[in-house]
Formats: structure tokens, C-alpha cells, sequence
């Protein structure tokens, strides 16, 4: 899926789209973001030394996640709900390229749980597990 086609599924726009590629395969959500240097979050995290912060990187994951839900996500926002075991391995730098790796792990009503890693390189930056509500609304 190329950006368009992500925005007719999840409800984010600029700045806070957050994944530039998805695709599924075999009910998992692979997406890529490409770190340009030119990123909002980057102007103060750091001065001089830009990394992209942890919290960007789990709404990266949890956009990812999202795109598997486009059978029941229509006009509905997905609400983060929590985060649990969330870890982070390696920074990720302007120039980078962030590849996810998301599965929707269970669901109860408008509750979905998931669990996702991001690479860069090859090398795990983070992984998650998390859960958000779909809100119609």
C-alpha cells in the first residue's frame, strides 16, 4: 500500500502519519518509514544529535498494526489503550528506514490487542505489545 491507499484506512494526517508503505501478508502488517532528518520530533530530540524518540516509534508500530483492520475500521478511530513490555534496542537516526512487523495477537469487541518489533537494518530498534479501541465517531 502506498500512503493513499493507508489514509483511506487509518484516520492520520500530517504530521502525525507516521508510515510511508504498508503491506499484509499472511495476516501480518509490514510497514516502512523513511527518517528524512526533516521530521517535527527531530528539532528538539536532540539539538545537534536527532533521534527519534520512543513514542514516536510505538505510534509508528501501532499505525503498522492498523492497516490489518480495514474490513472494520471504517469511520472509526483507533484510541491507544496501553502499552506493555515495550523495549528499545537501538536508536533510529535521520537517513534511517524503519521497517515494522505487526499482528493483531487477539480482539474482544472494539478492543484489539497487538504486538509488533521495528527493525532498521535488519537490527531490532523496538519492540511492543499493545492495544488500542476502535471508536466509531
Amino acid at each position: 500500500m502506498n500512503i493513499e491507499e493507508i489514509k483511506n484506512i487509518i484516520p492520520h494526517r500530517d504530521n502525525m502519519l507516521l508510515i510511508d508503505e504498508a503491506e499484509i501478508r499472511d495476516g501480518v502488517a509490514y510497514g516502512k518509514k523513511h527518517i528524512t532528518g526533516e521530521e517535527w520530533f527531530l528539532k528538539g530530540h536532540f539539538p545537534g544529535n536527532p533521534v527519534v524518540p520512543g513514542v514516536i516509534l510505538c505510534e509508528i508500530l501501532a499505525q503498522s498494526s492498523c492497516v490489518l483492520l480495514a474490513d472494520v475500521s471504517a469511520g472509526a478511530t483507533p484510541y491507544f489503550t496501553g502499552l506493555d513490555k515495550v523495549k528499545f534496542k537501538n536508536k533510529v537516526l535521520p537517513g534511517d528506514t524503519i521497517e515494522t512487523e505487526c499482528k493483531i495477537t487477539r480482539s474482544k469487541g472494539v478492543f484489539y490487542f497487538a504486538e509488533g518489533k521495528a527493525y532498521v537494518d535488519g537490527k531490532l530498534c523496538v519492540s511492543a505489545q499493545f492495544s488500542f479501541a476502535l471508536m466509531k465517531g
